[in-house]
């Protein structure tokens, strides 16, 4: 192996310990420092650090401790450098002092309470004085560590707005003196929507990845649902809670049905539902009969669970009750105006109704400026397509959503789609 080849996988070791660890280190960070955005920095220069130093040493035994100690001694410096008074900087530099010298158990470190510190850091960011749009690119960015083009996909906005978003709602964060704190009573309510659209985000990110060469992030699926679980007993008379929880474990529950050996796609028709997990589909249903009972069947999160329940109660795919289905995306539609949705209405409709019917109504659709990019959609058209025997146009329509698709996975399935119906 050459130089350059060992310094390439370094760095590659180097840029995925840090997805995986840098949440943790930012909230090991704010809880000492009580500074979100400041964290976050230095953070950075931990990772910049990594950079440097392990091509010349080696990746450590324990990667994910050697950052951890690297961040927190940042942080000490910090303190020190800017010669805090307070009785704040004089317990923090004890208590960090005393650290010194002791290498961190870094598999302590994602005990259960990290869900907590995450949560809290979440709630931080989501305080009203920031806009709900930067809230939740916020968290999303700095806290839960998926990147600007990810952030940018979910939304469907451009790159360089999601930045915008970012710079402004840090320098306000900065500026304010927010507590790093879990709220509770009204203030909690206050923030319970964006604190759930982040982790909403998050699993959705996990369980369809936008970037890279695997179709699935199963961490960020666990993160995400540990996190739902702990705002359910943060919040468990809030419907919308139970509601999103039931939605990532129905979602969740299809993990291993929806790739093969190789870590290909497998659509959702063609899954073998042997493979689902039921116990997490009736902790999915147990939860959507909370929501319900809770008097929140109609809001956001739980039609979606209704959806995916659909699925998870038929036995086989032909049994799946697409009439429902498209009635639930229809009441979904009325309650948020998105392209996706129609997008995913136009699937149900056409499994219902008959891909022409799905068809006009993707049609309807097709001209949204945010879905200009958005490879779903060609791959809908695609499908429709061949339904209804035009090969020639759903060839191009399949490869018109590989050129489109950012995920490896989803690039080659989109081609080898368009490849077999020139058979």
């Amino acid at each position: 192996m050459t130089a350059a080849d060992i310094d390439q996988a370094v760095r590659a070791t180097i840029h995925a310990t840090w997805r995986i660890v840098q949440p943790r280190l930012i909230a090991t960070l704010s809880r000492m420092l009580r500074d979100v955005p400041l964290a976050e920095e230095l953070t950075q220069d931990a990772l910049v650090a990594a950079l440097e130093a392990w091509p010349a040493t080696g990746v450590p035994d324990n990667p994910g401790a050697w950052l951890m100690t690297t961040a927190r001694r940042r942080a000490l410096d910090h303190l020190r450098r800017g010669r805090m008074l307070s009785d704040k900087h004089d317990m923090l530099a004890r208590d960090m002092l005393q650290e010194q010298g002791i290498v961190p158990d870094f598999d302590a470190a994602l005990d259960d309470d990290i869900g907590d510190e995450l949560l809290r850091l979440i709630f931080t960011a989501c305080h009203p004085i920031l806009s709900r749009e930067a809230r939740a690119a916020l968290a999303l960015r700095m806290i839960c560590g998926l990147t600007t083009s990810e952030i940018a996909r979910a939304y469907l906005v451009p790159e360089a707005t999601i930045s915008q978003r970012i710079l402004r709602a840090k320098r306000s964060l900065s500026n304010s003196g927010l507590a790093y704190e879990t709220p509770s009573g009204e203030a909690l309510s206050e923030r319970l929507a964006s604190v759930l659209e982040v982790v909403y985000l998050i699993f959705n990110e996990g369980y369809l990845a936008a970037h890279g060469e695997e179709w699935l992030r199963p961490q960020l699926c666990d993160e995400a649902l540990r996190m739902g679980r702990v705002l359910a007993g943060l919040a468990p008379d809030e419907p919308e809670v139970h509601g999103l929880v039931a939605l990532m474990d129905l979602n969740a529950s299809r993990a291993r049905a929806r790739t093969d050996a190789n870590g290909d796609p497998v659509l959702l028709m063609d899954q073998d539902r042997a493979l689902w997990d039921w116990l997490q589909i009736r902790s999915g249903l147990h939860s959507l009969e909370r929501a319900g009972d809770l008097g929140g069947a109609g809001g956001f999160y739980a039609l979606q669970a209704a959806i995916a329940a659909c699925h998870a109660r038929a036995e086989t795919a032909a049994a799946t009750n697409w009439q429902r289905i498209a009635q639930l995306y229809a009441e979904l539609a009325l309650l948020v105006r998105s392209p996706i949705i129609e997008l995913n209405r136009a699937v149900a409709v056409g499994m219902a109704e008959g891909p022409q019917a799905g068809l006009d109504l993707l049609d309807a659709v097709a001209g949204e400026p945010a879905l200009a990019t958005y490879h779903h959609l060609p791959a809908v058209r695609g499908d429709l397509l061949q339904k209804l025997g035009r090969l020639a146009e759903a060839r191009q329509a399949f490869e018109a959503a590989a050129h489109l698709a950012t995920n490896g996975r989803e690039r080659v399935l989109m081609r080898r789609r368009a490849a077999a119906l020139d058979a």
